[in-house]
């Protein structure tokens, strides 16, 4: 990796001082040789440790601004290939130990040993989350970045403790943090320039109506593991009871490996219906209905060690076959490698381990060791 990987990465970033653009440089280059070192470690000099340190706690410096040479090499990579662009969704969170941790922010409550009384010992993590967007081709080759958000929480608010006071469907998709699926679909689909190539791919989480209808505003297509058994046709069914009297199409066998790293083989029964899905309750004023296409794939003859798979999928994409089927059941298979770009930015980045101690210099710190995982 070498400078002219470097200068790709950073051609269309600009940071307002041409010093801090070749700052930026030097990091990337520097992380580049060596993604899983402290910044001391990866300079290996001290005069150049102090000057990263300074560009970190720049205020003109900032997560965006750093990635938006990286976006900008990922919008050519896609214009460099043909046909579709798989777009992988998704959000992690990053979790620190630190003696404050309300200067990092929140993500979760812990719960740890048993106490004396048989209660157990509760603490709050500390840390950021970070909503990530990854263009890829159909055959698995990453292509960048396309959008990214980093946020940390002011307090930690149980989700359990919310819909005790509120019933969530209700409450504008721009009130929620859920919204930043939106925001990263929007902005990617803007960078990419071909709206019509890209599909938009995305776990349980992003089973959002509002979603459905962005898509349908930009001409985009979307491919959404479902959660959610919402009303179909008429309002008077259900997309499950619509789709236990569709027929299985054929069969389709996938592998895998389990949690334990063990190799898995499953042969999953294929259905696939287009029906029309119809917004929730409180938003049927706001959402008209969309005609969507659903695909059910189910484990059959699981064994009794693991639980069976069960794919939920829904799409605006063509299904009219159970090739057609089992292509976008391959293409949803693709969505682990933005888990793998996550758990690599953890395990091999030991983005962790860094011992910053507020919340806007940590994610500052972890885009460039991002940009340079995906070239």
């Amino acid at each position: 990796m070498g400078q002219s990987w470097v200068k790709t990465e950073t051609a269309g970033c600009d940071l307002g001082d041409e010093r801090l653009n070749r700052r930026l440089g030097a990091i990337l280059e520097a992380l580049g040789e060596r993604p899983g070192k402290s910044l001391p470690t990866a300079f290996q000099d001290w005069s150049n440790t102090k000057a990263a340190y300074r560009f970190f706690s720049n205020g003109n410096v900032s997560e965006h601004r750093i990635l938006e040479g990286h976006f900008a090499a990922s919008a050519l990579r896609i214009q460099a290939t043909s046909g579709p662009i798989l777009i992988l969704q998704d959000t992690t969170e990053f979790n620190f130990k630190r003696a404050s941790p309300e200067k990092i922010g929140f993500t979760h409550v812990s719960t740890g040993q048993k106490l004396k009384d048989g209660r157990r010992k509760k603490h709050v993590v500390c840390g950021f989350q970070m909503h990530a967007s990854l263009a890829i081709t159909p055959d698995g080759l990453p292509l960048g970045l396309t959008a990214a958000k980093f946020w940390s929480r002011a307090a930690f608010k149980g989700t359990a403790a919310l819909k005790r006071k509120i019933n969530p469907t209700r409450v504008p998709i721009e009130q929620k943090e859920s919204m930043r699926w939106l925001d990263n679909l929007r902005l990617s689909t803007e960078l990419a320039g071909s709206p019509e190539r890209c599909v938009h791919v995305g776990d349980r989480e992003s089973d959002i109506y509002e979603l459905y209808c962005l898509i349908e505003e930009l001409g985009t297509g979307f491919l959404v593991r479902s959660c959610v058994n919402r009303l179909a046709e008429d309002g008077g069914t259900t997309i499950a009871k619509v789709m236990a009297e569709v027929q299985a199409s054929g069969t389709h066998e996938v592998r895998f490996r389990d949690a334990q790293g063990k190799e898995q083989c499953a042969v999953l029964s294929v259905r696939y219906a287009t029906m029309t899905v119809c917004p929730p309750i409180g938003k049927q004023r706001k959402y008209r209905h969309q005609e969507l296409q659903i695909i059910h794939a189910e484990e059959l003859n699981p064994p009794e060690d693991r639980e069976p798979l069960l794919w939920k999928l829904i799409t605006n994409l063509p299904v009219g076959c159970h090739a057609e089927a089992v292509n976008k059941l391959e293409w949803y298979a693709l969505r682990w490698k933005i888990e793998t770009f996550f758990r690599t930015l953890k395990t091999g980045c030991r983005i962790e381990e860094l011992r910053l101690a507020t919340a806007d210099r940590l994610p500052a710190h972890a885009a460039p060791k991002a940009a340079t995982l995906l070239v």
